[in-house]
Formats: structure tokens, C-alpha cells, sequence
């Protein structure tokens, strides 16, 4: 668990970023919520209540990236797979991190279903802020690739990838210092230019 000290300096440095980052992604953010919004046919902006620090749940923001077609049926526009594909669609992320809900670095903020699953020891990833990137995010950052190419999706992600996750994250928090959260926002980085 990360100290008092250790929880300021992270929380710190989130503020100092994302005050120096807003400037700097409001006008792509503004475009892109314009683009998702004519894409979309509906508002621009996608909400879901997601679960944080201490098991609260807060809403997460994300551009939207899926068409509702006239028959009811939720499809990725193609404007919306090059959102999910460059990690754009998470920008409005950004204002969830000035709001104190989330870091840039840490477990990605998971729905009810699975971190309320967390036993024991697991429940030591809800002690910090769900992050925008990770050691996990970064280790399955295909995901859905590989979740599309297992014939039960859901069966996979519950016993394969979703275990891994919970080992990743707890090691990260176990193990957590400053350079550490760096170096994952470096790979993050390096691995969005790719």
C-alpha cells in the first residue's frame, strides 16, 4: 500500500500533467468529440460508471466510439476503430484525473462485476486511483484482438486475462515508486506511436 507521501507525490504529479496537457489536448479533444458526435449521430461523448479508489464508483469519460443502427444493433463505426486503435477515444480521461478519480497511472478502472470480486489481498488494488495506463494496460494492450480471436470471449477474459490483471496490478501496487509510473507512461507512449 502506498504511503501518505508516496500517495502526494503521485497525486502531485497528476495535477502538474494534466494542467500542463490540457492546454496542449483541448483543441484535438474538441475535434474529435465533433467528429464522434457527426460519426455517432448522437452526443460525442460516452459515460459509464466505473469503480475507483476505496470501491467508489464515479463516472468515466471516453469519446464515443459505437453507432446505434435503426434495427437497434451497437456497431464501431470506422472512425471509431481508429479512436479505439490510437487510444484517443480515452482523452476525456484527462477531466477524470483533474477530478481526483483517476491517475495517469495505475490499474484501469474496472465495472461492477470484477472488482468487487476482489478477495483479500486483491483488494489492495482499490487502494489507489484507477489509471489511464499500467503495467497491464501496456501487457494486454491487444486485447481485442486477442479476445476476437477466442471462441468464448468472455470465458477467456474471465480466466485467463482477468487473473493476470489482478496479479499485474497488485504487484504494481505492492511494488509501486515514482520512476516506475514514468517509465510505464514512456512504454504507453511508445507503444501509441507504433
Amino acid at each position: 500500500m502506498l504511503s501518505k507521501k508516496q500517495q502526494f507525490i503521485k497525486r502531485l504529479f497528476d495535477i502538474l500533467l494534466a494542467v500542463i496537457l490540457i492546454p496542449i489536448v483541448s483543441t484535438p479533444l474538441i475535434v474529435l468529440f465533433v467528429g464522434a458526435s457527426i460519426d455517432t449521430q448522437s452526443f460525442g461523448l460516452f459515460t459509464h460508471k466505473r469503480v475507483g479508489k476505496e470501491a467508489k464508483l464515479f463516472t468515466l469519460f471516453k469519446l464515443k466510439t459505437m453507432r446505434l443502427l435503426g434495427n437497434g444493433t451497437l456497431v464501431t463505426s470506422n472512425f471509431g476503430k481508429l479512436l479505439r486503435r490510437t487510444k484517443l477515444d480515452e482523452l476525456p480521461q484527462i477531466f477524470n484525473i483533474i477530478l481526483g478519480e483517476m491517475s495517469f497511472v495505475g490499474p484501469r478502472p474496472d465495472i461492477m462485476g470484477y472488482a468487487d470480486k476482489l478477495q483479500g489481498e486483491e483488494k489492495l488494488i482499490l487502494s489507489v486511483r484507477p489509471g489511464l495506463t499500467g503495467p497491464a494496460t501496456i501487457k494486454f494492450s491487444n486485447e481485442e484482438a486477442l479476445l476476437s480471436r477466442q471462441e468464448n470471449p468472455l470465458e477467456y477474459n474471465d480466466t485467463v486475462i482477468w487473473p493476470q490483471k489482478v496479479e499485474i496490478n497488485l504487484d504494481y501496487v505492492r511494488h509501486w515508486n515514482f520512476m516506475k509510473d514514468l517509465r510505464y507512461l514512456w512504454f504507453t507512449i511508445k507503444q501509441l506511436l507504433h
